[in-house]
C-alpha cells in the first residue's frame, strides 16, 4: 500500500511522522473522510472548500494549492489501483519544538491515506443499527468551532467508548443545552408524521457534506424540513431515524436507547434518491474525460 506524504506516494510501512509533530502532540490539525465510487471521489471539491475552511479557522497554512491537492489525491488512488474506496487527507501543524505557539512549527504535514472500500453488513441498511444518547456533550460552539474538522476527537471518541458499552454501534450527543447536536462520525435525522427533522448547525455540530446533499434532495422532492433545537424526546418520539455520513451515507437507525424505529418509508426514500444522485454525479464525472483523475 502506497501513502501520499509530503509530496511523494510511499510504501505504508516506509511513512514516517516526527513525534514533535504537533498533530501528534497537541491534535493541532485538520482532516477530510472522502468516499469514492469507481475512480471518481464524490463531492471532492466541497470536501476541499471544508478543508480550506478548516485551515483558515485554525490559521494553518496548507503548502499545496486546492488543484494540486486534487491532484495528489487522484495520484494515492491511481498508486494504489484503487476505484471503489474511502480516503482520509489529514494535514497537521507539522513538527516543531514543545509548545503550544503555531509558530514553532516549520511547516505542515500532508498525509493522504486510502483503502479500498468494505461495505458495511446489509443487515445495516435493510434493519438498521443501534445508538444510544451519550452522556458526553458535545464540545462548546465557544470552546471548539464546529465547523472545524479537527484532530482533537477525544470529544467523539468519549460518546464512542459509551456507544459500545451498551454494544451500540453509535451515539449521539447533547449540547450544553440538552439538545441533539451529531453522532460520533455522522449527522443525525429523524422523521414524524412526513417531517423531516434534523439539528441545526447553530447547535453546534458539523455542516456534514452527505447531510447537505440529504436536506437538497428533501427539498427537492417537496419533503417539509425542520432544522431547529429538539431534545432527546422529540427523538424518542420520532418514526423514522437515519444517520449520514461520506462513507454510511443514508444509514437507518432501529435503536436508540430502549426506543425502537422501523425503517420507514422517508428513510427508504432518501437511501434510495442519494444511490440515484451518486451514480449521476458519477456519470457526469466520468463524462468529462481525463478530469476525473483530477487533471485537466
Amino acid at each position: 500500500m502506497l501513502v501520499y506524504l509530503n509530496g511523494s506516494l510511499v510504501p505504508l510501512k516506509d511513512a514516517r511522522v516526527s513525534v514533535l509533530d504537533h498533530g501528534f502532540l497537541y491534535g493541532d490539525g485538520i482532516y477530510e473522510t472522502l468516499r469514492v465510487y469507481d475512480g471518481v471521489v464524490f463531492m471532492l471539491r466541497e470536501h476541499l472548500g471544508r478543508l480550506w475552511r478548516s485551515a483558515e479557522l485554525v490559521g494553518l497554512d496548507i503548502p499545496l494549492d486546492a488543484q494540486a491537492l486534487e491532484g495528489a489525491v487522484y495520484e494515492t488512488l491511481q498508486g494504489n489501483g484503487l476505484r471503489d474506496a474511502w480516503l482520509r487527507i489529514t494535514i497537521s501543524r507539522g513538527p516543531g519544538p514543545l509548545g503550544l505557539d503555531p509558530a514553532l512549527c516549520s511547516g505542515a504535514t500532508v498525509f493522504i491515506y486510502a483503502e479500498a472500500f468494505k461495505p458495511y453488513p446489509r443487515q445495516f441498511y435493510s434493519q438498521g443499527i443501534r445508538a444510544v444518547l451519550a452522556r458526553t456533550r458535545r464540545n462548546l460552539r465557544e470552546a471548539q468551532d464546529p465547523r472545524i474538522k479537527s484532530l482533537s476527537f477525544l470529544n467523539n471518541i468519549l460518546a464512542k467508548m459509551e456507544a459500545v458499552r451498551a454494544g451500540a454501534e453509535e451515539a449521539f450527543m447533547l449540547n450544553h443545552a440538552g439538545c441533539l447536536t451529531e453522532g460520533t462520525v455522522s449527522n443525525l435525522f429523524f422523521a414524524r408524521d412526513g417531517v423531516l427533522f434534523t439539528p441545526s448547525v447553530q447547535c453546534g455540530l458539523l455542516d456534514g457534506i452527505t447531510r447537505q446533499v440529504v436536506l437538497s434532495l428533501a427539498r427537492r422532492l417537496d419533503v417539509p424540513v425542520r432544522e431547529d433545537c429538539f431534545g432527546a424526546q422529540e427523538l424518542y418520539a420520532a418514526r423514522e431515524v437515519f444517520i449520514t455520513s461520506s462513507t454510511k451515507e443514508v444509514m437507518p437507525v432501529r435503536q436508540v436507547d430502549g426506543t425502537h424505529y422501523g425503517v420507514g418509508e422517508l428513510t427508504k426514500l432518501l437511501m434510495a434518491e442519494f444511490r440515484k444522485e451518486v451514480s449521476a454525479y458519477v456519470a457526469e464525472a466520468k463524462a468529462r474525460g481525463p478530469s476525473v483523475w483530477g487533471y485537466e
